[in-house]
């Protein structure tokens, strides 16, 4: 029997992930096996071995690499994405992106170049849960 759909950001992240907390601000390379959280600023490059999240209000600047990628908040450089990548709403990308798969919600601003590695179209969705705004 098939694993079940995960849906929850935690559930998809798998093990405990690392965190860049909200009001955080991290300068320099970034290099996990693991899962990714970003509630902060990130100014650097990173290789993350796992799903990297960048929630509402989070930014990244710089060269990103992960397996698979959950963008809510900003990405301002080149992102590079194994397996698949999901854009929010709330999201903002400026720079070069490269996925195997990319689903994309109404809203989402993408400002440079997208290019789908995989043999599936790009997918459009409606988000139907409201991104929860850090305070």
């Amino acid at each position: 029997m098939p694993d079940p759909p995960r849906r929850r950001l935690l559930d998809r992240l798998g093990s405990t992930p690392s965190l860049i907390a909200q009001h955080t601000q991290f300068i320099g390379d970034i290099d996990t096996e693991g899962a990714l959280l970003v509630n902060g600023t990130v100014r650097g490059n990173g290789r993350i071995g796992g799903e990297v999240a960048i929630s509402v209000g989070a930014r990244w600047e710089g060269e990103l690499r992960a397996q698979g990628a959950v963008i809510s908040g900003t990405v301002v450089g080149v992102l590079t994405v194994e397996d698949k990548l999901e854009i929010g709403a709330s999201a903002r990308l400026h720079g070069r992106i490269n996925a195997r798969r990319i689903a994309v919600a109404s809203g989402a601003l993408i400002e440079g170049e997208m290019v789908c590695t995989g043999n599936e179209p790009i997918v459009e969705f409606v988000e139907k849960r409201a991104a929860i705004p850090q305070s």
